[in-house]
């Protein structure tokens, strides 16, 4: 059951003074014109209406899209003090935002503090200097550091967001990245595949022939690989892939790979390599086997199973004289599998 529900306000680019080659940002939120306080006050009113109060133990409004500490100090106060007014009335439980590394000083958070703000994503998109620089983040590597360690010595909650297949981006430089992160402990984390938008510098790129977008098969990979690094140091995950829009679609995206369900190909990848490397042990002790339970708690069966039954699948062609089960034990841990 769902018990954590996030009440979105969407700031578009005018947070931001720097253009990043990636980026579009009236496509990535929607909106070309940022809300005004009625506007905020009238989207938290309309979900608060949505929301079981019975069922869920946490409500979040959280400022999505532009850097909002970039934001013009008194606009800034102005969204904090509404979402701040709804918190003291108990009728929300935290206040998120997101902004870029760069934008974090003592003066900022001291502000920050003052409205009751929890949790501070950064915009880190990679902790190599080549690819920030390619991707003309207008940042380096130890605005980084330095943000983090401010965030976390204020008493707020940390968020990293990771982005795979920039401008001089591999996998090497990706789990690099993934490896930082954990180092720096935030309690949540967000991985993006790069994607190529209209009216961006990396299109331009693109067709010019200065940019090559991972594969599909790569941005799988290193992203997997990257998962399983950030997830087993119990940090969560809390997106993977951008959330669909009526925006973000085939017809916006020039490059580059996009998927609905991104997340769930990849926790099914992981799902599968986990599985089978189980069922080799299996079969190299006992060449009879004909029958196989995967076991799995309910939150990752559907993992267990594959996006679109495609671990099934595999495996039924990979072992073609086994039948295999998919079955719910509820006191196994979130991607461990048992099989017998």
């Amino acid at each position: 059951m769902k018990k954590h529900a996030i009440i979105p306000i969407f700031i578009p680019h005018n947070g931001c003074n720097n253009d990043c080659v990636f980026c579009n940002q009236k496509i990535i939120t929607a909106r070309s014109k940022s809300p005004d306080t009625q506007d905020v006050i009238d989207i938290i009113e309309k979900h608060l209406t949505t929301i079981d109060k019975n069922k869920i133990e946490t409500i979040e409004v959280a400022f999505y899209g532009g850097s909002f500490t970039g934001l013009d100090i008194s606009l800034q106060n102005k969204y904090l003090e509404v979402a701040k007014k709804y918190k003291l009335d108990g009728k929300i439980h935290k206040i998120h935002l997101s902004t870029r590394p760069d934008y974090v000083d003592e003066t900022i958070l001291v502000n920050l503090k003052k409205y009751y703000v929890d949790i501070i994503e950064l915009g880190v998109q990679s902790f190599d200097k080549d690819v920030l620089t390619a991707s003309k983040r207008g940042h380096s590597v130890e605005d980084v550091y330095r943000a983090c360690e401010l965030i976390k010595n204020y008493g707020f909650t940390l968020g990293i967001q990771l982005m795979i297949g920039l401008p001089k981006d591999n996998f090497e430089k990706s789990i690099f990245s993934a490896n930082q992160l954990v180092q720096l402990k935030p309690a949540i984390a967000r991985l993006y595949p790069t994607m190529v938008l209209p009216d961006t510098e990396l299109l331009e790129m693109l067709n010019n022939g200065t940019y090559v977008p991972l594969s599909e098969d790569k941005v799988l990979n290193i992203t997997k690989e990257m998962y399983k690094i950030i997830d087993d140091a119990d940090i969560q995950i809390i997106r993977v892939g951008l959330k669909s829009t009526d925006l973000i679609n085939d017809y916006n995206i020039k490059a580059g790979n996009y998927h609905p369900a991104f997340r769930q190909i990849v926790e099914s990848a992981i799902a599968l390599e986990r599985i089978d490397s189980q069922i080799s042990n299996i079969i190299l002790n006992n060449f009879n086997v004909s029958e196989l339970k995967i076991y799995s708690n309910s939150k990752h069966i559907s993992s267990a199973v594959g996006h679109k039954k495609s671990n099934k699948n595999h495996l039924e062609n990979k072992y073609p004289n086994i039948k295999f089960r998919f079955l719910r034990d509820e006191m196994l841990r979130d991607n461990d599998y048992r099989i017998e």
